[in-house]
């Protein structure tokens, strides 16, 4: 896999997907930027969240569990003071659907985080990553 992003300026970078999709980074206005993107570190979180949703949509809908609609958020906490990576990653599901099964839940993303997701797993060495997860019953 490889990525390639082209400066345009100030903090801002243009990167185009394997897709054809255009992103555009940027910084903070306190750091010099335009805020006319995304920030960077935004951009891992985003990466987390699309990666082992990906991953819990394909094993449950493999485990024929009725899913209406999942929200994942991600939150990171990282020092003040630089360097700044990221120590603590929580990442917290919401998972819509029919008679959802709670324990095919939990393991749809226990697989993902521990065998398919190259991302969380990536974060993981360096940052303590947890896992929580509700049910939203939609019947």
């Amino acid at each position: 896999m490889k990525a390639k992003m082209s400066w345009q300026g100030g903090l801002k970078f243009e990167g185009t997907g394997v897709f054809g999709h255009k992103i555009i980074t940027d910084g903070a206005k306190s750091a010099g930027g335009e805020e006319s993107g995304y920030k960077p570190t935004e951009l891992l979180l985003f990466g987390i969240a699309g990666c082992t949703g990906v991953d819990v949509v394909r094993i449950l809908e493999k485990m024929r569990q009725k899913v209406d609609d999942i929200e994942i958020e991600v939150v990171a906490e990282q020092p003040d003071e630089y360097p700044k990576p990221f120590h603590k990653i929580a990442i917290n599901y919401t998972v819509h659907g029919d008679n959802l099964d709670e324990a095919k839940v939990a393991q749809a993303i226990e697989l993902s985080e521990t065998k398919y997701c190259a991302v969380s797993q990536t974060c993981s060495l360096n940052s303590e990553v947890t896992t929580s997860f509700k049910i939203v019953q939609t019947k």
